[in-house]
């Protein structure tokens, strides 16, 4: 066994060079998809097994997992070919072999020590278009791959050292950012440096035996830390389903249904009943199912340090043929949408054994806007893309963060200075959403509301959810706001006829988009809320006069009016009888965990 100070030691020290590559990517990519919303991700990978020994802190949690399931994929491919070599750089985006997306390019290349295969590192970036139907490359009406973009298949892009420019040439050839994805390939290839550098100190530090064992000794140690967890989960099945409003094809729900089993300190993840896969691009790749599953047990148990042994406690079924198991040609450009509602599914089966820990659900769609056009000014081709901040879920200790990124993928919304200097479009408001968090004793995280105008023609698309099924709040807590997303043209507002998906809406210079994100969950009996947070949350702003009153039993002692805002007083006496009544009224054993079942 590795003495304690040498094990903290260099889980630190591979921790850190993860870090670095991300910051290094981060700081040198062109496009502002991976400099301003820092949509990455690295890690350093065990040779033979493919597990994940260390990741970056910066990157986005669904690259993180899923990683591991593409470096174990690419490990057996590459074992045809005669292996790993010194100076190898291989590139994919096959999301039926890597996960995720298209849009996603992951490379990978080998680490020697002493002339031995040590580990393997990887880069994902996330390219700002990939070519396809739509700028951006998010798809909502897309019924096959090809719409969505190139397919890059496993191969090298350095073979020992030499770099396949005419492979460069034709992934340039093929997307409407030439030069952003040539600068940004560039960077992801030089961030294998920063990798290199480090675990060249380390190696020469501790020696490549020692470190071995480490690792294993590691990943044996997040095993052990994860059972002690599942273990205190009471044994049972716990059954949970939730909805997507529709594929962008057809109008209709679909369902994801999981069934999970905890028996001793295993769990067993069984969508056996979800929905069959989609005509439009809510599908998701087998791997980025299972990685999924994983980023929300890394949300409920954050203690763990995450690696492959943190994984192992885990079994699954997805049945072939399912919306979750998609294979060649089935789109799956809206994969966040699904990686979303899986997070939902796993919170709300496990609420119902383990409700401190578990949160309600958060926004639950990343609602991702694109705007493509020719710019007015220099006359070439700019994609702007525009992922959804919004409410998380409140959960039993707290209330749910307000305006954050998706739990599932963390990328940050573009500033606004960046993006209007960027493209040819003026933000009209960019803020706080009033009542989109679900009322509970714990509040659910408020949504985000903006609007921006257009300065020249383009073409908007939009790919998003949670309109007609919203997230839910468990423990008695309500249900948050829906989606909400509108266009403005030529003085009309029109909704689009599936919601909150629509591909390439023509606008013209004064046309705008609106957009509002769900909110949080809320967390428990909302009349339970104490009544001076119901009077600060009155004048913050994040619940009106109308929720207070109807939803917490508030009752209005003094309303009046500083500066631009309103300011009010409770009447806390009259607010507990009003209160007192209400509970009474309403019936026993309610749930407001919409589209669920146990």
């Amino acid at each position: 066994m590795t003495d304690p100070v040498t094990l903290a030691v260099v889980r630190g020290a591979l921790e850190q060079i993860a870090d670095e590559m991300d910051l290094h990517l981060i700081h040198a990519a062109l496009s502002p998809i991976i400099s301003e919303t820092n949509d990455c991700a690295h890690g350093i990978f065990h040779p033979t097994s493919g597990e994940t020994i260390s990741q970056g802190r910066y990157g986005l949690p669904v690259f993180l997992a899923n990683m591991q399931f593409t470096v174990t994929n690419l490990i057996a491919l590459v074992a045809k070919e005669g292996g790993f070599k010194p100076g190898d750089l291989w590139i994919v985006n096959d999301p039926y072999l890597s996960g995720t997306h298209l849009q996603d390019i992951v490379l990978v290349s080998p680490y020697f020590a002493d002339g031995e295969l040590f580990a393997l590192l990887a880069s994902t970036g996330h390219w700002m278009d990939i070519g396809g139907s739509v700028p951006g490359g998010w798809a909502p009406r897309a019924q096959e791959i090809h719409q969505e973009g190139l397919i890059i298949p496993a191969m090298k892009l350095y073979d020992q050292g030499k770099l396949n420019e005419a492979l460069v040439r034709m992934f340039t050839a093929n997307v409407r950012l030439p030069d952003q994805i040539a600068g940004d390939l560039s960077a992801m290839c030089n961030v294998f440096n920063v990798g290199r550098r480090g675990l060249d100190n380390l190696v020469a530090r501790y020696g490549a035996g020692k470190l071995n064992a480490c690792i294993a000794e590691m990943m044996d140690r997040s095993e052990a830390q994860m059972r002690s967890y599942i273990a205190e989960i009471p044994d049972g099945t716990y059954r949970f389903e939730d909805y997507f409003d529709n594929d962008g094809i057809v109008d209709e729900p679909f369902k994801i249904v999981l069934t999970l089993k905890k028996v001793g300190t295993d769990l067993v993840f069984d969508f056996s009943g979800t929905d069959g896969v989609t005509h439009g691009p809510i599908n998701l790749s087998l791997t980025t199912t299972l990685s999924s599953c994983f980023v929300a047990l890394k949300h409920i148990f954050p203690e763990v340090p995450v690696n492959g042994g943190a994984f192992r406690p885990t079994r699954f079924n997805v049945p072939e043929g399912c919306l979750l198991a998609a294979k060649y040609p089935t789109p799956v450009g809206g994969y966040l949408e699904v990686v979303g509602r899986l997070l939902d599914v796993v919170f709300g089966a496990l609420a119902q054994a383990i409700p401190s820990r578990t949160s309600a659900a958060s926004f639950g769609t990343t609602g991702v806007c694109t705007v493509g056009g020719r710019h007015p000014v220099t006359g070439r081709y700019f994609v702007a893309v525009f992922p959804y901040p919004g409410g998380y879920g409140a959960y039993d200790g707290g209330d749910g963060l307000v305006h954050g990124v998706t739990p599932q993928s963390m990328a940050n919304f573009m500033s606004i200075e960046m993006s209007e200097h960027r493209y040819p479009l003026r933000f009209r408001h960019f803020g706080i959403r009033e009542d989109s968090g679900g009322a509970g004793r714990y509040r659910g995280g408020c949504g985000t509301t903006y609007a921006f105008e257009v300065w020249s023609d383009c073409v908007v698309s939009v790919l998003g959810d949670r309109v007609d099924h919203r997230p839910f709040g468990i423990a008695g807590g309500k249900e948050a706001a829906p989606n909400k997303v509108q266009f403005h043209i030529d003085g009309k507002t029109v909704i689009p006829p599936l919601r909150s998906k629509f591909e390439k809406m023509p606008l013209h210079a004064g046309d705008s988009v609106e957009a509002a994100s769900p909110g949080g969950g809320g967390f428990g009996d909302p009349h339970e809320r104490p009544l001076d947070l119901v009077e600060q949350d009155l004048n913050l702003g994040t619940v009106s006069r109308e929720s207070a009153e109807r939803d917490y039993g508030a009752v209005i002692a003094e309303s009046r009016t500083v500066g631009d805002h309103r300011r009010y007083r409770l009447d806390v006496v009259a607010s507990e009888q009003k209160r007192k009544q209400l509970q009474g009224l309403a019936r026993p054993g309610q749930r407001s965990a919409a589209g669920a079942s146990s």
